[in-house]
């Protein structure tokens, strides 16, 4: 380990003398490339100078105590005594830091929220996600654009699909995907009792135009009259645009712009990140048994999580956590339970790797 280590500096050093090499100066796309990989082994590099030097004083403590200084020897024992879980604690830490990047985890993404069993109720919760969400964006600098909804006449959606624009928007959010249920009083029930509903969440990273090719002979584009409310220039005119991937059976449709052009824009984008993730659920499946002890494959009919109203509770099923927080939580305050299922996704992650060496 010591050896990838002592590699990961020298290219870290290396690549700050080509920072300054006005070669890489005069190409922004080199010099773009070589700040984001000086930028992301910043963090490592830091971690493992940290780890070098208590290995460092470890070392210089043991040779203390092979001297015959009586009082000295007792400072070296406790400084070892400090300094060896500092140590295995910093290793552990390398280790995650050292796992492979998730190629995708820079991406944007594309959320998708359904309404799924208990009606009514089920489309408010699905809109309150939504909210969640949003408000999780606005926290963390995100943009984030409704590319198609589908409101109920009280408040909720039965389906509600958007993008989420940012600096690492997929590496926080991949986990959320999976069907989120709620326990609560609707406040369409008189007899004050408790309701379980739910709704589905799909977190798909943004397909790129090199990710996939789609053949125009592959898809089939209709339009029509958009439904809802919109107003006279929207339900009078064939802006509506519904898209069909032949090959694979999915259909993808969008009606919230007025232009015919911008929704056929969205709906393609939509169509993308399902292809795109299509197929990589596709090669997960090829990698069968070592990919099934690494937790995080993002099935989307298992249940991740519940949040309980009366008794003010988010718990994550697949993580054990529970947290009195829930209003908190609704107002997109997500960072404590997202950090705990990274820590918790990285480690499963290292076991598999050590599993298989």
């Amino acid at each position: 380990m010591i050896d990838k280590l002592k590699d990961i500096e020298k290219r870290y050093e290396a690549l700050n003398e080509m920072l300054s090499d006005p070669a890489v100066i005069s190409s922004p796309k080199e010099l773009q490339r070589v700040s984001k990989e000086h930028s992301d082994l910043g963090p490592v590099v830091s971690k493992i100078r940290e780890y070098t030097k208590a290995l460092d004083d470890l070392a210089g403590a043991e040779d203390v105590m092979k001297s015959g200084d009586s009082d000295l020897k007792e400072l070296a024992r406790e400084e070892i005594d400090i300094l060896r879980p500092v140590i295995s604690a910093l290793a552990e830490e390398l280790k995650i830091m050292l796992l492979p990047k998730d190629k995708r985890d820079e991406r944007n993404v594309i959320i998708e929220i359904r309404a799924g069993t208990g009606g009514d109720e089920a489309a408010l919760f699905a809109a309150d996600l939504f909210r969640m969400y949003s408000k999780y964006a606005e926290r963390n600098g995100w943009k984030v654009e409704v590319l198609s909804s589908s409101p109920t006449g009280i408040g909720g959606m039965k389906e509600v699909i958007a993008t989420i624009s940012g600096k690492g928007v997929y590496s926080r959010l991949k986990y959320e995907s999976g069907v989120h249920r709620v326990q609560r009083v609707p406040t369409t029930e008189t007899s004050g009792r408790i309701h379980t509903s739910a709704a589905t969440v799909a977190v798909l990273p943004e397909a790129e135009d090199v990710d996939l090719h789609i053949e125009e002979k592959d898809l089939r584009i209709d339009t029509f009259c958009a439904s809802g409310p919109g107003g006279q220039g929207v339900n009078t005119t064939y802006s509506a645009v519904r898209i069909v991937h032949i090959p694979t059976g999915l259909i993808v449709q969008c009606q919230d712009e007025r232009s015919q052009i911008k929704n056929k824009a969205k709906a393609l984008k939509v169509l993308r990140s399902r292809l795109y993730d299509m197929e990589i659920e596709r090669q997960n499946q090829e990698i069968a048994e070592s990919r099934k002890s690494q937790v995080g494959s993002g099935d989307r009919s298992e249940r991740i999580r519940t949040y309980n109203y009366p008794q003010t509770r988010i718990s994550d099923h697949r993580i054990g956590l529970t947290l009195h927080k829930l209003p908190q939580f609704m107002e997109g305050e997500l960072d404590e339970v997202i950090d705990s299922l990274t820590t918790h996704f990285q480690a499963e992650k290292l076991k598999a790797l050590e599993h298989a060496k």
